[in-house]
């Protein structure tokens, strides 16, 4: 299907008061600008010619995929028989459809499979003979123990690209963990610094899902890239809890030697100050940063209207205004009381202060910066069609695959006809 690119508009109704949200009853508009159409065939995508094989479930693996599948990779989704990937029962937000489902899994081939069942097993080690890459994220040691390693498997496929997603990694003391999002989210420190000073708080999203899906796609790009050169496929092995720890940047460092580990500071920094949310008339609040000293003195002289205050001691550098953050935060909610968020706002512009505004969901759909880059497109679902953000860095439809979402099994019949796949061998 060609998407249609379109801007989402206020519902006539309050989205806050419908207990499911239509995506694609949401009005659109998309008459007031030019369409952008294409054909998921008009182009020659920079993976198209690579076909993936993904025994996926939940988010990791599959916003991996995903990603390939953005770029022109064939990705065939292995899923269990009848309910599919357990992802698409995590709620029905969508017209009876899981949203973090539809999220991870547009433009795949849904092949359903028992692979406890020999013939359904061989069947799938068929079209993986064939593949270019394998991506799997099941329980610790299941894919092994099927006989789908890539130790198993290179023989048949010298050029086969393996990647394994765990939540420890295949080798040390938590390699048979069970783990999800929030565990490792525990695990990796994240909790620890995320949150008021009250309590920890996870991340509103799968982070580490998400932290492990992106290395294990640029990982395969990297190994794509390698067997450029050198005709082999390997094995890649990715840990969630890896990935986790290396974004986890400068609070690791912050408390190395066993130093005071960063405090919790909810929507304040923790070590930079004044950023975070700051109050106006009328009981809203502006958040706004300043990075370096030049920026302190641009909003003591264009925004507060105080010049001298840049040189007030207890404030002259970043280290000193973290310190005395309770006095400067008393200071400025004093200066800006007077003015509404908007015109706050207005002033943190003209004096070049970054500022933003804390949105929910609903504000995101009609946020004028996404509809001015034209960002909104269509994908098709098993319920209809829905919109979809285009990928970052994607300028133009016809520059990647917004393929329609599967049902769970419906391209069965057309691999195995593929792939020479009889329903006796089935």
């Amino acid at each position: 299907m060609s998407p249609r690119v379109y801007m989402l508009t206020r519902p006539a109704v309050a989205m806050a008061r419908l207990p499911t949200l239509s995506l694609s009853r949401m009005p659109v508009h998309a008459s007031r600008t030019p369409q952008r159409r294409h054909s998921s065939s008009s182009k020659k995508l920079p993976l198209s010619g690579v076909t993936v094989v993904s025994l996926e479930q939940a988010i990791a693996a599959p916003f991996c995929t995903r990603q390939l599948a953005d770029q022109g990779a064939r990705v065939i989704k292995i899923e269990r028989p009848g309910g599919g990937d357990f992802a698409r029962d995590y709620d029905a937000r969508v017209d009876g459809q899981s949203s973090h489902f539809l999220w991870a899994n547009r433009a795949k081939e849904s092949l359903a499979l028992d692979l406890k069942d020999p013939r359904d097993l061989a069947a799938a080690k068929t079209i993986i003979r064939n593949a270019d890459v394998l991506v799997q994220n099941l329980a610790p040691g299941a894919a092994a123990r099927m006989g789908l390693s890539h130790a198993s498997l290179r023989g048949d496929n010298p050029r086969l690209i393996v990647c394994d997603i765990s939540g420890y990694g295949s080798y040390g003391p938590y390699s048979g963990k069970k783990a999800y999002d929030l565990l490792i989210q525990a695990e990796s420190g994240f909790v620890s610094v995320t949150g008021g000073p009250d309590a920890p708080a996870k991340a509103g999203i799968s982070i580490a899902d998400i932290a492990s899906g992106m290395y294990a796609y640029t990982n395969i790009l990297t190994a794509l890239i390698e067997r450029g050169r050198t005709g082999a496929g390997r094995r890649i092995d990715i840990s969630m809890l890896e990935s986790m720890v290396e974004w986890m940047s400068f609070p690791l460092y912050y408390a190395i030697g066993d130093q005071p580990p960063v405090p919790r500071t909810g929507l304040t920094h923790a070590t930079v100050y004044p950023y975070g949310p700051f109050p106006t008339a009328g009981g809203e609040s502006v958040l706004f940063g300043v990075q370096n000293e030049r920026e302190w003195l641009l909003l003591c002289r264009d925004v507060l209207g105080d010049a001298s205050l840049a040189a007030d001691a207890r404030f002259a550098s970043n280290a000193l205004r973290s310190r005395n953050r309770a006095p400067l935060r008393d200071v400025i909610a004093g200066r800006l009381a007077g003015r509404s968020a908007a015109q706050v706002r207005e002033s943190l512009d003209a004096a070049g202060i970054a500022n933003a505004q804390v949105n929910d969901m609903h504000d995101v759909w009609r946020h004028p910066q996404l509809r001015a880059r034209r960002r909104w497109a269509e994908m098709e679902t098993p319920a209809g069609p829905v919109p979809t953000l285009l990928p970052p860095g994607i300028d133009d439809p016809g520059e990647t695959r917004l393929d329609a979402v599967p049902a769970v099994g419906q391209h069965n019949a057309s691999l195995f006809a593929e792939f020479g796949i009889t329903r006796e061998e089935k």
